[in-house]
C-alpha cells in the first residue's frame, strides 16, 4: 500500500482479511491497515477475533457470522456496504472462506453487485505445501473428509486415481483412523506429509510412506495433538507396458474417432487403463492425421 493509503478512506466493500494461523508475527501490514480502517469486523468467532484485535490495539464493532447464521448475517453486511461502510471478514485463523464459514457471505455480497476485496496472508494449505516438496506442482485441496469411515473410504476411492497430490485438513481426534483409511484405499507406498501445529511452538512436519504414518502417530502422544494438514503425494507413475493387441485396437479406433473416445472404447475392449491408452493416442495420433 502507498503511504497515502493510511489517510484514504477505504471504499465500501467486503474485505476478506487473512489472519495468522498461530504465530501472530504472520499478520500482514496490509491486514493491520485494513482492520484499522474498516467500519466494522464480521468474524467467525467474535471472542477469538476480539483477542486478535486487542493484541494489535485495534477496537472495532464486531458481528458474529457463523455457519448457522450466515444467510441472515449476509443481508446485514450487504446493507452496511450499501450504506457506504467498509466491512472486514475474518475467520478464526488463516484465509477465510476456504474451508470454514464465509463462502456463502462472499457469494451473497457478490450477488448483490458489491465488491469483495481479498487481503491475502497466512494459509495452512500453502504453508504445508511449501514445506512438503511436492515436485509436480499439481495438487487438489479437498478440505475435511467425512467423519464416518465408510463415507470417508468412498470419498477417498473417488480421489485414488488422480495424478495430483491430495491435500486435506484433519482434526486430532480423527487423524489416526483417517490415515488407516488412506493407507487402505490409496496406494500405501505413496508418500504423505503430515504438518501439525503450523507456525506454532510445536510445529512438526514429517514425510513418510502412508503405510508408516499410523506407527509414527502412535510413537508419541504429542504427535496426535493439534490441527493437521495431510498431503498425500502424487502416485508414482508406473511404467505400464501396453501390449501390441491394445496398440492395434487403439490404432484402428483412432482412424475414425477422437482420442478421448478411442481411448475409452479401447479400454473397454482390452481391459487396459483408459489413462494409459489415452497417453498412447498422443503418440499415435500424428501418424493417423498424416
Amino acid at each position: 500500500m502507498n503511504e497515502s493509503a493510511h489517510h484514504t478512506r477505504l471504499l465500501p466493500a467486503l474485505y476478506i482479511v487473512a489472519t495468522p494461523i498461530g504465530n501472530l508475527g504472520d499478520i500482514t501490514l496490509r491486514a493491520l491497515d485494513t482492520l484499522k480502517q474498516v467500519d466494522r469486523v464480521a468474524a467467525e468467532d467474535t471472542r477469538v477475533s476480539g483477542q486478535l484485535l486487542s493484541h494489535f490495539n485495534l477496537s472495532k464493532p464486531l458481528v458474529s457470522i457463523r455457519e448457522h447464521n450466515e444467510r441472515e448475517a449476509a443481508s446485514k453486511v450487504i446493507a452496511w456496504i450499501a450504506a457506504g461502510e467498509a466491512v472486514a471478514y475474518v475467520s478464526d485463523a488463516g484465509t477465510p472462506a476456504v474451508s470454514d464459514p464465509g463462502a456463502r457471505l462472499v457469494a451473497a455480497v457478490r450477488a448483490a453487485g458489491q465488491t469483495v476485496v481479498p487481503v491475502p496472508g497466512a494459509s495452512a494449505v500453502t504453508a504445508a505445501l511449501s514445506a512438503a516438496g511436492v515436485e509436480s506442482g499439481q495438487w487438489l485441496f479437498h478440505g475435511f473428509l467425512p467423519p464416518k469411515s465408510g463415507a470417508r473410504r468412498a470419498q477417498l476411492q473417488t480421489l485414488a486415481a488422480l495424478p495430483s497430490a491430495l491435500v486435506f485438513y484433519e482434526a486430532p481426534h480423527r487423524i489416526e483412523e483417517t490415515l488407516v483409511d488412506m493407507a487402505a484405499v490409496l496406494d500405501d507406498t505413496r508418500l504423505v506429509t503430515l504438518a501439525r501445529e503450523l507456525t506454532k511452538k510445536f510445529e512438526t512436519i514429517v514425510t513418510l510412506p502412508l503405510r508408516d504414518a499410523p506407527a509414527w502417530l502412535a510413537a508419541d502422544p504429542n504427535n496426535v495433538r493439534g490441527e493437521f494438514v495431510v498431503i498425500v503425494h502424487p502416485p508414482v507413475a508406473s511404467a505400464v507396458v501396453i501390449d501390441s493387441e491394445a496398440m492395434r485396437v487403439l490404432d484402428v479406433l483412432l482412424g475414425a474417432l477422437p482420442p478421448t473416445l478411442a481411448a475409452k472404447l479401447a479400454s473397454q475392449i482390452t481391459g487396459r487403463s483408459k489413462a494409459e491408452l489415452y497417453k498412447m493416442t498422443l503418440a499415435l495420433k500424428p501418424q493417423t492425421d498424416a
